[in-house]
């Protein structure tokens, strides 16, 4: 894997909001099927025990919570300024880092919010994470060529942090 670049993280988080851009779009589109489903005469409850109309209006409201955060989440994203990391800066917020175990190099992208969102960048999986993460606490001021040992489901993993950008 070699040391990815500044424009190969613009890359990554042009790539990032677009992923955030779909899921916020599929909410909204979620929000309006609920509201209708919410609002049909036909939902209207047909004796002191059908909840229809009740459990209509939860999922309207939840999906409409979503939209709002995914909205939130990407205004964030399109805000974040992208730092150098470069000259041995400790990782932080905007960071782009390359960790290498012997489930091989995997690549994260230290951001506001929205984590969990993988995109692929030259055959390098970036998964979005955020500083509160578990991982995001361990990456969080270390420098490249750290080692440290990463929680993968039961095992623990010796890792390097081989790339900081």
């Amino acid at each position: 894997m070699r040391t990815p670049t500044f424009a190969d993280k613009q890359r990554i988080v042009e790539r990032i909001i677009a992923a955030l851009r779909e899921e916020w779009e599929g909410f909204k589109r979620a929000a309006k099927a609920a509201q209708a489903a919410a609002t049909d005469p036909d939902s209207k409850a047909e004796n002191k025990y059908d909840t229809r109309n009740l459990e209509a209006s939860y999922l309207a409201r939840g999906v409409a919570f979503r939209v709002a955060e995914t909205e939130a989440v990407l205004a964030e994203w399109e805000a974040m300024p992208l730092p150098d990391f470069s000259a041995m800066r400790p990782v932080g917020v905007g960071a782009l880092v390359v960790l290498e175990n012997e489930d091989g190099a995997l690549g994260y992208f230290l951001g506001p919010g929205g984590g969990g969102i993988s995109v692929v960048h030259e055959g390098l999986e970036v998964t979005a994470i955020t500083a509160s993460s578990p991982l995001g606490k361990q990456l969080m001021k270390r420098q490249e060529g750290a080692l440290f040992l990463m929680e993968s489901g039961p095992r623990r993993l010796r890792t390097t942090l081989v790339a900081v950008c």
